[in-house]
């Protein structure tokens, strides 16, 4: 059973399975960055698992399209 409906950025993070904790997620973002035109799940510091989760999220415009959005915007400020 599939379970649909709004992810925040920390289950986005568990899900990945990295640390989902608000102090965690900060240091992340201040670590990691995109340039212009770079494609989030083309980045160099996703595994390959990762990287798969993130562009099936966009490409199948799952219930995780948010929050991948989201993380997508942080990391290009």
């Amino acid at each position: 059973m599939e379970i649909t409906g709004f992810h925040s950025l920390n289950d986005l993070f568990a899900q990945l399975g990295l640390s989902s904790e608000d102090a965690a997620i900060e240091e992340f973002l201040a670590q990691h960055h995109l340039s212009g035109s770079e494609k989030l799940a083309k980045a160099p510091f996703w595994s390959d698992g990762q990287r798969v989760f993130l562009e099936e999220a966009i490409l199948d415009d799952s219930d995780w399209c948010e929050a991948v959005d989201e993380l997508d915007t942080l990391l290009r400020h």
